[in-house]
């Protein structure tokens, strides 16, 4: 597989092939909504810019893989945890990872919050067109939300210390941070305040994509 460009009756394969490679099972329903949600973003993206990519096969790999890369993990950090869990995505442009977490996880409560407009209404259209009960579009600054979210992601939105201290009002009692960056991120890292806590740095492998991706996890210091 590679994220060139390719013909899009290809997509469904390259599909496929991305969620065995990351050993992801999904429903057949979950990969049709993964399918239709990269046709809105290709559809809204040629009159409002949500990425700079315009080829499928390029947003398939650069953007659903490197979003359904962090699911496993979520997956894991899931486990122990009670349902309802509140999960907000944080300055979420075209909704990554933000939907793509909803259709993997229709047991997560997922909030899509940017401070574009236009985005914030991508993100509802999308959640009324797949059908997704827990997607919810919010167009406002972070640090104006009161939470509580139990995890906030954040996908190309800030450095450490910013995406932390934006988001830290809307953050639950007990909850965490999961920023998606490509090469791990000492710098940032430490730049850090004491009391952000960096606990985690998990490398990601993103199927097709030649770079270095990783997750980030951080709590609040105790």
């Amino acid at each position: 597989m590679n994220g060139g460009t390719g013909n899009e009756h290809a997509l469904p394969e390259r599909l496929a092939a991305g969620l065995a490679e990351l050993d992801l099972a999904l429903t057949d329903e979950q990969q049709r909504q993964l399918l239709d949600y990269l046709a809105l973003l290709g559809q809204w993206n040629r009159v409002y810019n949500l990425t700079a990519l315009r080829d499928p096969a390029q947003m398939l790999t650069h953007h659903i893989f490197d979003s359904l890369a962090v699911i496993a993990p979520l997956r894991r950090y899931l486990r122990d945890k009670a349902p309802p869990v509140r999960l907000l995505d944080v300055g979420s442009g075209g909704g990554l990872p933000g939907v793509v977490i909803a259709i993997c996880q229709p047991d997560v409560a997922v909030t899509c919050v940017d401070a574009v407009a236009k985005k914030a209404a991508f993100i509802r259209q999308t959640a009324g067109a797949l059908r997704l009960s827990n997607l919810t579009g919010r167009h406002a600054r972070v640090e104006s939300l009161a939470g509580p979210f139990d995890l906030i992601t954040a996908r190309a939105f800030a450095s450490l210390a910013d995406f932390t201290a934006a988001s830290r009002g809307a953050l639950a009692e007990g909850g965490v941070w999961l920023a998606l960056k490509g090469q791990r991120p000492d710098a940032e890292i430490a730049a850090l305040p004491p009391s952000v806590d960096m606990f985690h740095v998990e490398p990601l492998t993103v199927p097709g994509l030649d770079a270095q991706r990783c997750l980030v996890w951080l709590r609040p210091q105790v």
